[in-house]
């Protein structure tokens, strides 16, 4: 096959239609009006014998044969606009982009303090905007491009289009109050399951990896409140019977603040949390997330989460 025959951007055609998954959107995109739009899908369609996309009542659906496609279609967009950014002399930093993460307020609290002074240095375009992951992988958002990063450790069975990078491992320890009477001796099993617990559940499952571990040994505890949040639970334990048990840098953080809470270990065994950050097929070749990827990797890993400072701290590459 001749690739002199070929249009190169019809290529961006298929890109920008499958990220908008709307014809109005797409044009609107490329500056083309919808007439011209629809020719060049047209010319696409006989180019690779398939339809595409087809129209549904909220926009467009790509085929079988364009999710076929996509992947590489993508990678092949990434990869030539780097290169001509590469030939224009153009500073990837000077860009001016929103770049979307889905996350938690624990993996805010450990990334943005070093990482935003880094963005306003070297990319002072760049505007972050956070999303709550809501305790589940965004996929759909990765796919269509309102998401650009994902940063958890509870993503799990990704899709052979993603690419993730483990940034740290963190342990979890047990926050508590110093007068918690049930601590007079120690924080030892019976002690744990004699106190009430708070836990984080971003999906309102109350059955987290604390009670697995315990349903294992045939015990349980009681749980009195799940909260959405990572952080807010450390606010709870002060002056009460509660026990909060969490990763350790959410501890450093609320002993740092309050002095009448205590950090202890889990007088069980729990598997360490393995973070991680996650991205799509078709930003992998884009430099400035390329450089985004790196900078939160440098600040998430930069030590040992047991050592990190009482603000800034924590906590498998494909690619990075």
């Amino acid at each position: 096959m001749n690739i002199g025959s070929k249009d190169l951007n019809l290529l961006y055609v298929f890109h920008v239609l499958y990220q908008e998954g709307n014809a109005s959107r797409a044009a609107a995109r490329m500056a083309l009006s919808q007439p011209a739009l629809s020719h060049k899908l047209n010319r696409l369609r006989d180019e690779l014998g398939d339809p595409l996309f087809v129209r549904a009542p909220r926009g467009l659906t790509p085929t079988p044969r364009a999710h076929e496609l996509a992947p590489q279609v993508q990678r092949l967009v990434a990869e030539l606009d780097a290169f001509y950014d590469a030939c224009a002399g153009r500073d990837y930093l000077a860009r001016s982009e929103r770049i979307h993460i889905y996350t938690t307020d624990y993996m805010e609290q450990l990334l943005l303090p070093a990482l935003l002074p880094q963005l306003r240095s070297h990319a002072p375009g760049v505007v972050l905007v956070t999303h709550n992951t809501r305790g589940e992988l965004p996929r759909e958002e990765l796919e269509k491009g309102t998401c650009d990063l994902a940063i958890a450790g509870f993503y799990e069975d990704l899709p052979d289009t993603f690419h993730q990078q483990r940034l740290c491992s963190e342990d979890f320890v047990v926050l508590a109050s110093k007068s918690n009477p049930h601590l007079a001796r120690g924080l030892d099993l019976e002690a744990f399951l004699a106190c009430e617990h708070l836990l984080t559940t971003l999906t309102g499952d109350l059955n987290g990896v604390v009670d697995r571990a315990l349903a294992a040994q045939g015990r349980t505890r009681r749980v009195v409140a799940g909260l959405s949040s990572f952080l807010a639970p450390s606010r709870l334990v002060r002056g009460t019977e509660l026990l909060l048990t969490c990763l350790r840098s959410v501890a450093q953080e609320a002993v740092s603040r309050d002095p009448e809470l205590v950090l202890l270990p889990v007088p069980f065994a729990l598997p360490k949390v393995e973070m991680m950050q996650i991205w799509h097929a078709r930003t992998d070749a884009d430099r400035l997330r390329r450089w985004l990827r790196q900078q939160i990797q440098a600040v998430a890993s930069a030590q040992p989460a047991e050592e990190l400072p009482a603000a800034a701290r924590k906590p498998r590459v494909r690619r990075g």
